[in-house]
């Protein structure tokens, strides 16, 4: 079972944004790295001030936040993982910003393959 953490200290993210692999969709950027954690997961979301007031921001942090726990046992243990939300996650599909934030993290190797 993986047991995901929040991840909240800033050099962490900083070591992630440097370090780790990254990738890029339409609605998102998605950073992973391996942590030494064993069977943790953290996650991290960040969503800019250029994306809106508060209330749209937590709004996209909720959906990113909520695709993510519907897919969480497809999470390999023991990644480190940075959400970086975009302007067009803003109005997606909630389908769509699902599907790519999987298709993210199966091409960086911190999710398991479709089956």
């Amino acid at each position: 079972m993986i047991k995901t953490q929040s991840l909240s200290e800033n050099h962490r993210f900083r070591a992630l944004y440097g370090r780790g692999k990254n990738r890029a969709g339409r609605y998102m950027a998605v950073y992973a790295m391996k942590n030494r954690l064993g069977p943790v997961v953290r996650l991290g979301i960040t969503v800019s001030k250029k994306l809106g007031n508060a209330v749209t921001r937590n709004r996209i942090r909720r959906r990113i936040r909520e695709a993510y726990r519907l897919h969480e046992q497809e999470i390999k243990n023991g990644y480190d993982i940075v959400i970086v939300a975009r302007r067009a996650g803003e109005h997606a599909p909630f389908e769509a910003l699902s599907g790519e934030l999987m298709t993210l993290l199966r091409e960086l190797g911190a999710a398991e393959a479709e089956s």
